[in-house]
């Protein structure tokens, strides 16, 4: 293993726990998590200022273009020795921005309100066993977890227990549902209220259809598992150019067999009992199929593949495919990097394409002139200034979306890196 990157200004946080809340029933599949002696409480570190300019191409020893280094918090800070997939909270009632990052061992709570002093709320512990792989998202003030590991099930944990905490916590699930046993990933459509388990026992690995507009009280009410194995999806209520699909749920997914089988899946789940695919398509020189999200207009998908770099020797590639009919998507441009290195999780905000990169850091990349088939990078940071080589270390994932602008990157190597564009 690496040496964990430590900046001076940071300091250690003892990871300690706090009283554990009951865990509720959620379809008689609940799991209470181990129970632990509960030590005393230690007051929250907040950090001396982490802030580093993108000076003549580097930020401390971190290369750079057009993003400054707001702060990091590091691995040995959150008690873990791996991190993998991160999302955001805004609070609605203080307009606070927190993180949540997975971690090899549980996901950390960090509020970035003050993005140059971060502070580490605490962790919630994985449910059974550590794991590479954990994944996160939001809705209604809930954060929805899953992970590989053996028997994790979903976790659900109330965000709104983060406001006003003055110690170090260990969490504990608010609920736990354990139906499916370990799952890969998990997407949310957060105008339908479902959040679609992908990767798991169930399904033949596809999507798992979850109600959780009652989000303590997760309901299991279907599945897809024509396609096979889905490793990440994005699902939307459907608003696009295709007309015969208005108002449609639809799902898009990225699916791969490990061989030669690698596409995207284009499936109606409109109706939970009865969801119908639409269309899929493969492409060529692919070695897995990874992720992909849909343009603001829904007119676009860009596509990751993960194997493709190193088994291909190309660049990091993205697939762009036009939507302009469901029935009929066609690969519309095919985008080559400016480094080798693998291309992870990607996501659109506006007219920037914004790629975790793996050992090549994070990227932001122009798509305003899509249509014409251009799109150029814009800006960087590189969190893993080691090399840019087609290996599985570096950026994990990146998340775009705070009203403030900082960019959240989790770094499997390092830890959390928070970056905003420069002034």
């Amino acid at each position: 293993m690496k040496k964990f990157i430590e900046l001076l200004f940071l300091s250690f946080i003892i990871l300690i726990g706090c009283s554990k809340d009951a865990i509720k029933d959620a379809d008689d599949q609940i799991d209470p998590d181990s129970s632990n002696p509960v030590p005393e409480p230690k007051p929250l570190i907040v950090p001396l200022s982490g802030l580093v300019l993108c000076d003549g191409g580097l930020a401390g020893d971190y290369p750079c273009l057009g993003y400054d280094l707001q702060s990091i918090v590091s691995l040995s800070v959150m008690g873990a020795t791996a991190g993998n997939d991160s999302w955001g909270w805004t609070d609605s009632q203080s307009g606070k921005e927190y993180v949540l990052m997975g971690l090899d061992n549980g996901t950390a709570f960090i509020d970035i309100s003050k993005p140059d002093q971060p502070v580490f709320l605490g962790k919630l512990n994985s449910a059974t066993v550590p794991s590479t792989w954990r994944d996160i998202k939001v809705f209604q003030n809930h954060a929805f977890i899953v992970s590989e590991a053996q028997n994790h099930g979903l976790q659900v944990f109330d965000l709104t227990r983060l406001r006003d905490i003055t110690e170090v916590q260990k969490f504990t699930a608010d609920v736990r549902m354990t139906g499916f046993g370990n799952a890969h990933n998990i997407a949310i459509n957060e105008a339908s209220g479902y959040a679609y388990v992908v990767g798991s026992d169930l399904y033949q690995g596809g999507p798992a259809f979850i109600d959780i507009n009652d989000p303590t009280n997760p309901t299991l009410v279907g599945g897809f598992g024509d396609e096979s194995y889905t490793h990440d999806a994005h699902i939307i209520t459907y608003v696009g150019p295709d007309t015969e699909y208005q108002g449609k749920e639809i799902l898009f997914g990225s699916n791969s067999d490990g061989g030669e089988n690698n596409q995207l899946i284009i499936v109606d789940v409109s109706d939970k009992a009865a969801p119908k695919l639409i269309s899929n398509i493969t492409y060529s020189n692919g070695g897995y199929t990874h992720q992909g999200w849909l343009a603001e207009d829904f007119q676009y998908f860009y596509l990751g593949d993960e194997l493709d770099e190193d088994r291909y020797g190309n660049l990091s590639k993205t697939l762009v495919f036009d939507l302009e009919d469901l029935d009929n998507p066609i690969l519309h441009h095919t985008y080559l990097g400016t480094t080798a290195a693998i291309d992870h999780n990607g996501y659109t905000r506006g007219d920037s394409f914004f790629l975790a990169n793996y050992t090549a850091g994070f990227r932001e990349i122009d798509i305003q002139n899509i249509g014409l088939r251009e799109m150029e990078e814009v800006g960087f940071f590189d969190t893993f200034p080691n090399h840019d080589n087609p290996t599985f270390e570096g950026v994990w994932n990146v998340y775009p979306y705070f009203e403030s602008g900082v960019i959240v990157i989790s770094d499997s190597n390092s830890g959390l890196f928070l970056v905003k564009a420069s002034q």
